[in-house]
C-alpha cells in the first residue's frame, strides 16, 4: 500500500495512502479505520462543519507522535476543496462534503475544531457554548452536575442547550443563537455571568482562567465564545490513547450517568449510536432562539 489505493467519492478521485498505519497503538486502530469513521459518520457530521472552516489537527505518525494545527488548507489540497475564512485566516479548507471529510482523514487530521459563527457572518455566532473542564481530582461526572444546573436554568429563560462530551475529560454545552445582532461580545458575557453565578452558589466551580486554581472544581470556560476560539466539532475523534469522540448525548443520558465509563465512547460505539438515534444534535441546526437578557 505504500503506493496508495485510488477511490472514487462522489465522482472525486482520491488516493488514500498507509492506510495499515495504526495511528492508536493502544487500540491497534489503523488510519484505514480512521478514515472509515469519518467516511460512515459523515451524514450526521457533515451539517455541523460543511457551513464553517475547521482547524485541522493532524498526526500522521499517530497519537504518540507530532501533533500540529493546520488553519491554513494545505497547499496541495484538491481543486475542489474549496477555501473561505475562518479562525483568522485566509484559506482555511471548507469541508463540506464526504470526499473532503475522507482527503481530510488521509492527512491524519484527527480532529476538526470549528468556530460559534459560519464561514460567511464571522462577527455573527450562531451558538454559545460552554466548555466544562474538570480540574485535576475532578472527572466528567462533576461536569455533569454543573453541566445539569445549567440547563435548568437556561430552561427557566427559555433557552435550549444542547450536550456533548468533549471526547476527552469533559463536556461541552452549546446554545443555538438565531440572532442578526449577536456578537461574541454578548455570548461571552452571557456565558460568563452564568459561570459566575453558578461559582458563587458551588465552591467546586470556578471561572478563574489560571489553571493553579482549578484543582478539585469544574472550570467553566467562557472564553471558547471568543472570536478567533474553536471548539472540537461533533463526532470528531479525538488524540488521545484510544479513538474516542466527542459524541452528542441525550439530557437523560447525561442525568442517568454514574461513572466517567458511562459517558466515554469509542468510534464504533459512536457509529452504532447514530445508527439506533440518529443525530441528538440535529435540532440545534435549525432551532430559532435568542438569549435573554441578563439581570
Amino acid at each position: 500500500m505504500a503506493n496508495g489505493t485510488d477511490v472514487a467519492i462522489d465522482g472525486k478521485v482520491l488516493r488514500l495512502t498507509n492506510l495499515d498505519k495504526i495511528l492508536y497503538p493502544e487500540a491497534s486502530f489503523t488510519k484505514a479505520e480512521v478514515i472509515d469513521y469519518y467516511r460512515r459518520i459523515a451524514p450526521a457530521m457533515l451539517p455541523h462543519i460543511a457551513d464553517r472552516c475547521p482547524t485541522l489537527v493532524r498526526a500522521p505518525d499517530g497519537v504518540n507522535g507530532e501533533v500540529f494545527f493546520e488553519k491554513r488548507c494545505p497547499s496541495h489540497h484538491p481543486d475542489w476543496v474549496a477555501t473561505g475564512q475562518a479562525n483568522g485566516v485566509q484559506g482555511a479548507c471548507v469541508i463540506d462534503s464526504l470526499a473532503a471529510l475522507v482527503w481530510t482523514a488521509n492527512l491524519a487530521a484527527l480532529e476538526l475544531h470549528v468556530q460559534q459563527t459560519p464561514r460567511n457572518a464571522l462577527a455573527t455566532p450562531t451558538a454559545m457554548v460552554f466548555d466544562l473542564d474538570p480540574g485535576d481530582g475532578a472527572t466528567i461526572i462533576d461536569c455533569r452536575r454543573v453541566a445539569l444546573q445549567l440547563r435548568a436554568w437556561l430552561e427557566q429563560l427559555g433557552v435550549t442547550a444542547f450536550v456533548k462530551t468533549s471526547g476527552s475529560k469533559g463536556l461541552h454545552l452549546s446554545v443555538p443563537i438565531s440572532d442578526p445582532q449577536a456578537t461574541h461580545e454578548t455570548t461571552k458575557r452571557f456565558a460568563l455571568s452564568m459561570g459566575q453565578l453558578l461559582e458563587q452558589r458551588d465552591p467546586a466551580v470556578t471561572t478563574n482562567m489560571a489553571k493553579d486554581q482549578r484543582a478539585g472544581k469544574v472550570f467553566i470556560d467562557w472564553s471558547q465564545n471568543d472570536r478567533h476560539k474553536t471548539t472540537v466539532a461533533p463526532y470528531s475523534l479525538r488524540i488521545r490513547a484510544y479513538p474516542t469522540v466527542s459524541t452528542p448525548l441525550t439530557w437523560a443520558e447525561l442525568e442517568h450517568a454514574t461513572t466517567p465509563e458511562d459517558l466515554r465512547f469509542v468510534a464504533g460505539e459512536v457509529l452504532e449510536r447514530v445508527d439506533h438515534l440518529g443525530d441528538l444534535w440535529a435540532d440545534a441546526l435549525t432551532l430559532l432562539q435568542q438569549l435573554p437578557e441578563l439581570g
